[in-house]
């Protein structure tokens, strides 16, 4: 039986060969638009698979809550961590309270801003 570290070396390369092949579809117009929607499939799949491997349940019910407010940022988030845990720099599974830091040091910081009355 493979072990953890094996499973999760198949699946990144697999995400890897996918995304390379991803960059070459969509040359031919209108042509293998299925196959096109079926690659873009695929790759959601094993995104979905690693950030299971990385995330703790709470971390993962937090990204679908961001991912329903601004799917644009969860998406950019969601590549992010891929790339740490693909990178090796994730030492064990990135629970509520991490992932919290991680969107505080990547959220732009928000102005505070007052409104006074005269009178």
């Amino acid at each position: 039986m493979a072990s953890e570290e094996e499973l999760e070396e198949i699946r990144r390369r697999k995400y890897e060969q996918m995304l390379q092949e991803g960059a070459g579809v969509g040359a031919g117009a209108g042509v293998g638009e299925s196959e096109e929607e079926r690659r873009k499939r695929e790759v959601e799949e094993v995104k979905k698979s690693i950030l299971k491997q990385i995330l703790t349940p709470e971390a993962r019910e937090r990204l679908n809550n961001i991912r329903m407010a601004k799917p644009e940022f969860a998406e950019q988030l969601e590549n992010q961590l891929i790339a740490l845990a693909q990178t090796g720099r994730l030492k064990s599974a990135i629970n509520d309270a991490q992932l919290k830091q991680i969107l505080q040091q990547i959220m732009p910081k928000k102005r505070e801003i007052s409104i006074r009355r005269r009178g």
